[in-house]
């Protein structure tokens, strides 16, 4: 059985960090390169970088920016964000980032999935799912940073990503992202259910309860976090930490 890993998600916008409340409410973080720097002396298992910008302004990913990341991280990286294309993938992997995130472009181009696979190997693409209930209750995957909807379930895609190569996907609760307040345990749980393939729970992550919760209890491979990673506290200041390894030691099995 594979150890569960604890995953930064860092949000890139411009050349900046931010942070966000369900997709919205940007507040400023810090410089992308001196926060990895951070994380390598707190040793992270892996980051993961995602622009959230890119495929809602159509533009491709800053190579610049992520080389400058790239030569400060020790550990595995991932990014995404305007990933058109196999060109966009190999300049990326490339600079020596390990995996690749896509989200839109996956949606828009379904064989994007198959071709990256083929080429990189399943171990190399992550599918990033970002969903949030309707009026009705009911969840749908939203793509373009979740300003445009779908009529897709999230489990539904998420078998179809499976089916098409990818070797991970990032559930991302946008109804909970960024509050503290804990994952969407039962969607989460019905996806783990359905898919062979590692989830990294993301959205809501608040307490080390919480992250032993969603991996115990909903099966997540991996946890991505936000807010828990990059302020004090709800409601205070930033500050880039990681819980301590005695914290996590019951989930880092």
């Amino acid at each position: 059985m594979l150890r569960t890993r604890i995953i930064p998600v860092l949000l890139l916008r411009e050349e900046s960090l931010v942070k966000t409340t369900q997709f919205r409410n940007f507040v400023y973080v810090g410089d992308p390169a001196n926060t990895v720097r951070i994380f390598n002396e707190l040793e992270v298992d892996e980051l993961l970088f995602l622009d959230i910008q890119a495929s809602k302004k159509k533009r491709g990913p800053d190579l610049q920016m992520l080389r400058d990341i790239a030569d400060e991280c020790f550990m595995p990286l991932g990014y995404g964000g305007g990933i058109k294309g196999l060109d966009e993938a190999k300049a990326i992997f490339d600079i020596g980032i390990e995996k690749i995130a896509i989200n839109t472009q996956a949606f828009e181009n379904p064989l994007l999935i198959e071709q990256l696979a083929q080429q990189y190997g399943s171990q190399a693409v992550i599918v990033s799912i970002d969903y949030k209930y309707n009026i009705f209750g009911n969840p749908r995957v939203k793509i373009f940073g979740g300003t445009k909807n779908t009529d897709l379930h999230p489990i539904e895609w998420a078998r179809e990503v499976e089916q098409r190569g990818a070797g991970e996907i990032l559930l991302t609760a946008m109804n909970c992202e960024g509050t503290w307040s804990g994952f969407d345990q039962e969607l989460i749980k019905k996806v783990t259910n359905q898919v062979s393939i590692p989830v990294i729970a993301h959205g809501g992550a608040g307490t080390v309860d919480h992250i032993q919760k969603v991996v115990k209890e909903a099966d997540a491979a991996a946890v991505g976090l936000g807010s828990m990673v990059v302020f004090q506290k709800k409601g205070m200041g930033v500050l880039v930490n990681f819980p301590e390894k005695q914290e996590l030691k019951d989930i880092l099995l």
